[in-house]
C-alpha cells in the first residue's frame, strides 16, 4: 500500500507518518522550503507539493492508495480569515478533488474539535453535535468545519472516509511546535490561569488511534480524540509539578478587557504564539466544554495515556 501524508512537517502529521512506517510505503508532502526535522527518517519519501497548488497534488498523489490529510493552518485572528479559508477549506477541497480525479478511494482526514462547533447551552460535545452559527466559533473553527463538509461531499461521490477530531495535541518540548509551547507558559512561571476547562491528548495517542482506525477499516465514521478534560488550574499545576516550577496561582475572571490583557501570554502558548489574544479566544478559555471520548473507547477499547505519562515523556526531551 502506498500512503501519502499531507502536513507531515507538522506535529500531528509527523507522528502519524512515523506510526505508519511498516504498514506500507510512506510518502510525505512538503512545500519546497519546509523544514523536515520532525520526520528525519529514511523510511519516508518526501514529495514536493502544496495543498493550495492543484497541479502539485496531481503529481504527488499519483499511484497512492491512501491519503492522510493532516495539513492545515491554525490561527484565531479574524484578520487571517481569508488565509484560513484558503488553506483549510480550499486546500481540503483540492485534496479530495484530486483524489476523485485519480480514483484514490481512501482518505483519513485530521480535523479538530473546533470543527464540531460550540453552543452556549451544550457543555458536553460528541460526534453527533450539530454545528450552529455561534459567536463562540472562531474563524479557525469555521474554516475547519467548511473543509470537513468538502470531505463528506467527496464521500458522497465515492471516497471512503474516516475523520478524527483531536483536541490540544501535547508533544515533546523539543518538538518546538505551537501546541507544545503551552508548556513554556508554566516554565516561565506566569501567574494567571483562566477559569475554563482544557481538553488535551498526547500526540502519540492521536497517531495510534489513526493507525488502529485504519487497520479496523471503520470507513464512514468520525471520532473525537481527547484524553481528558480538566481545569486550567489543575492542568497548569500538573505541568508545574512535573517540571519543578511554581504553578499559576491567580484566577482570571471578568471584565473581558482584564481577561484579554491577563491571558495574552497564555494565548501564545496555546498555539497562536505569533498573534495577540483577542476577546473571542479569551472568552473560550473561560468556558467549560467537555469533548467526549466515549466513542473511540467503545470502538477500539482505546486507552489514552495519562497526563502524567505525557508530561514525563515531554520532560525527557526538554530543551537545554
Amino acid at each position: 500500500m502506498k500512503i501519502l501524508i499531507t502536513g507531515a512537517t507538522g506535529l500531528i502529521g509527523s507522528y502519524i507518518a512515523k506510526r505508519f512506517i511498516g504498514f506500507g510505503d510512506i510518502y510525505a508532502l512538503k512545500r519546497e522550503n519546509s523544514e523536515t526535522k520532525l520526520l528525519d527518517d529514511p523510511n519516508i519519501t518526501w514529495k514536493d507539493g502544496d495543498i493550495n497548488d492543484y497541479q502539485s497534488l496531481e503529481e504527488a498523489f499519483d499511484g497512492m492508495d491512501l491519503i492522510i490529510h493532516a495539513a492545515g493552518l491554525v490561527s484565531y485572528e479574524s484578520k487571517n480569515s481569508k488565509e484560513l479559508m484558503k488553506t483549510n477549506l480550499e486546500g481540503t477541497e483540492n485534496v479530495v478533488n484530486v483524489m476523485l480525479q485519480k480514483n484514490i478511494k481512501k482518505l483519513i482526514h485530521i480535523s479538530s474539535v473546533a470543527a464540531l462547533g460550540r453552543t452556549p447551552d451544550i457543555q458536553t460535545i460528541d460526534e453527533n453535535h450539530k454545528w450552529v452559527t455561534s459567536e463562540l466559533n472562531t474563524p479557525y473553527a469555521v474554516s475547519k468545519y467548511l473543509g470537513e463538509l468538502e470531505v463528506w461531499r467527496a464521500a458522497q461521490e465515492g471516497l471512503e472516509v474516516i475523520v478524527v477530531y483531536p483536541s490540544i495535541a501535547l508533544g515533546k518540548i523539543s518538538d518546538e511546535r505551537s501546541s507544545t509551547n503551552i508548556y513554556n507558559y508554566v516554565l516561565e512561571e506566569k501567574p494567571y490561569y483562566p477559569l475554563g476547562l482544557v481538553n488535551y491528548v498526547d500526540v502519540r495517542d492521536i497517531a495510534d488511534a489513526v493507525f488502529m482506525l485504519c487497520e479496523k477499516r471503520v470507513w464512514g465514521s468520525r471520532f473525537i480524540l481527547n484524553a481528558d478534560t480538566i481545569s486550567y488550574k489543575d492542568f497548569f499545576g500538573k505541568i508545574a509539578s512535573t517540571f519543578g516550577k511554581k504553578a499559576p496561582y491567580k484566577a482570571v475572571s471578568t471584565p473581558m478587557l482584564q481577561l484579554v490583557l491577563a491571558l495574552s501570554w497564555i494565548a501564545r502558548k496555546l498555539g497562536i504564539s505569533k498573534i495577540p489574544l483577542n476577546s473571542k479566544t479569551a472568552r473560550l478559555a473561560q468556558l467549560r466544554f467537555i469533548m467526549s471520548n466515549k466513542k473511540i473507547k467503545k470502538e477500539l477499547g482505546f486507552g489514552f495515556r495519562t497526563l502524567e505519562e505525557t508530561l514525563n515523556w515531554a520532560k525527557l526531551n526538554e530543551r537545554p
